[in-house]
């Protein structure tokens, strides 16, 4: 039985009169040589154009991006891209302002951002809209009245040092570390999904380049 015979194996090394040009961080190489097919054999030809660019795409990326070898597998770090590439669609016109939005231009009114409308509540004992932090707002109401009902059972219990007036800034200035915990707890969550995304994109490009990079493709 006759083995079947394998197909001869090309040379990694492509060789241009011009040498190209490459924009790693799109998977880009740019051959700047005038394009010579064989009419005869068009199909062929074109295929042996796209293998050299292929094939010299892939010696720039073993040859100048550094690899790192982790517990997933070999990562290969890709470069910035240097390439600006055009938008998809033109850029949306502007929308002719509104009969409010011309009105509140010329009276000088600007929109409330969303953290003001979030620093709203309202108060039933004045029947007004009062802010809920900041100057005069209502975590801070009672600090400044004259005669405050005490607790007498969380009197008991109050640290030597304290007293009742003291205890909605106690409590602001705790509630602002907790909040400031949190937010450094998520901050570095994210970070770590982040990384962990960016190994996982990192990998399917080098399994990519060794798909290409097989010798049945060479």
């Amino acid at each position: 039985m006759a083995l079947p015979s394998s197909k001869p194996k090309l040379p990694v090394a492509v060789e241009k009169p011009t040498p190209y040009t490459f924009d790693l961080g799109h998977l880009l190489a740019e051959d700047p040589n005038p394009v010579t097919l064989d009419r005869d054999n068009l199909e062929q030809s074109l295929a042996e154009l796209a293998r050299d660019g292929a094939q010299s795409l892939i010696n720039q990326f073993l040859s100048t991006c550094p690899l790192n070898s982790t517990a997933e597998g070999v990562l290969l770090t890709l470069p910035a891209p240097s390439t600006r590439l055009p938008r998809e669609k033109p850029v949306p016109q502007a929308k002719p302002p509104t009969k409010w939005e011309r009105f509140a231009a010329k009276k000088g009114i600007k929109p409330k951002t969303r953290e003001q409308r979030r620093n709203l509540a309202f108060d039933e004992q004045t029947g007004e809209w009062q802010r809920k932090w900041g100057y005069k707002a209502l975590n801070k109401k009672g600090e400044d009245w004259p005669i405050v009902e005490v607790d007498m059972e969380a009197e008991k219990k109050r640290k030597e040092g304290t007293s009742i007036r003291g205890d909605g800034r106690r409590e602001r200035k705790e509630r602002i570390k907790r909040n400031e915990r949190k937010m450094r707890k998520n901050q570095a969550q994210d970070v770590r999904l982040w990384k962990k995304r960016m190994k996982k994109e990192d990998a399917a490009a080098v399994n990519l380049l060794v798909v290409w990079y097989s010798p049945d493709r060479v």
